[in-house]
């Protein structure tokens, strides 16, 4: 899927259907005289449904339906006939769509589960007929219900990926570079910063014909949490991963420093990240002989003694078994 693809934000109109009006019907047959009512009722007006699929990745599909509108529900009639209920809207969106009432911010539900199926907004309820108002004191209503109006509102569909890792990084980190030798996904990757503009997914193939989702987010800066980069835009999609995989390259003047960084802006954005399981990852570590690396390993036992690490090289492809073997690990704990 390309960049201008992957949509996770949508604003839409949703209107469900009016009820119809109940009929005002006297039975009119030959030899039957004074018949009475039976008039029959309105039918409902059409719901409006979201509905989760796992084949969905992205909200592009919403991108330029702005209106959607369900059916308005029959009108009654003699016989004590029900009108038609109105044709039901619904609306396929990915797993992990979150959804807010535009005007109040408010969450009204997420859909989390394939098949699952909500309904944003209810149909106007049908009229009733003149036979329900008949009597022993007024035998010949000439009167009926009309059909409730339908319920209209602004939305907000948010996705927020659903992924067991997250991948954590300033931008050229080399997040992309590890997610493309870690699964068979083709992100961007480019010797520029944010070079990723959009979150990519890919699934990690492991052992037993077992796996796991990984997800790369655009790069994280300094400020971020305030809305500096692209970071804030996409922190959301890493809130619901169970692992966060933090990735410093090597040759990183500080690495402390930077892991401090980006912990402190998932912490501004949500202080349920310190929640989750941590690792850290030293990447472009092809750089160093074992000399270099044993010095680093011994600074690196003093500033993370509660946070595992591990060196890697995406391009050598050094590391990448015992990585997935850990993050399996921790997955599964």
């Amino acid at each position: 899927m390309t960049e201008g693809n992957f949509v996770d934000y949508v604003k839409i109109y949703v209107s469900s259907g009016k009820g119809g009006k109940g009929s005002t019907h006297l039975h009119r047959e030959k030899f039957i005289e004074k018949g009475g009512p039976d008039g029959g009722d309105g039918g409902r007006g059409g719901h409006v449904f979201l509905v989760g699929n796992k084949g969905l990745w992205t909200l592009f599909h919403l991108k330029f339906a702005r209106h959607i509108k369900a059916g308005n529900g029959g009108d009654g009639s003699g016989d004590r006939s029900t009108g038609a209920d109105g044709d039901d809207k619904f609306i396929e969106v990915p797993l992990g769509t979150v959804v807010k009432d535009k005007e109040t911010g408010e969450i009204l539900f997420e859909i989390t589960e394939d098949g699952e199926k909500q309904i944003l907004s209810r149909g106007g309820k049908g009229g009733l007929g003149n036979w329900h108002f008949r009597s022993s004191t007024n035998q010949t209503p000439r009167y009926s219900q009309p059909g409730l109006p339908g319920s209209e509102m602004d939305v907000i569909l948010e996705l927020k990926v659903l992924a067991d890792v997250g991948l954590v990084g300033f931008p050229n980190a080399g997040k992309s570079t590890l997610l493309s030798v870690l699964t068979s996904a083709k992100p961007k990757i480019a010797d520029y910063p944010f070079t990723t503009l959009k979150p990519n997914l890919g699934i990690v193939a492991y052992r037993d014909f077992q796996s796991f989702v990984i997800a790369d987010i655009p790069g994280i800066i300094e400020g971020a949490a305030e809305g500096k980069g692209l970071g804030h835009y996409f922190l959301r999609h890493i809130e619901r991963n169970s692992t966060l995989l933090f990735l410093v390259p090597v040759d990183t003047p500080d690495i402390k420093a930077e892991y401090d960084i980006l912990v402190n802006e998932l912490t501004k954005y949500n202080p349920e990240m310190l929640d989750k399981e941590r690792l850290l990852v030293i990447s472009k570590c092809d750089m160093l002989d074992d000399e270099l690396k044993a010095e680093l390993k011994i600074e690196l036992d003093v500033a993370f003694k509660d946070i595992p690490y591990m060196f890697i090289s995406s391009v050598a492809q050094q590391g990448l078994t015992e990585l997935k073997d850990k993050l399996w690990k921790m997955l599964n704990d």
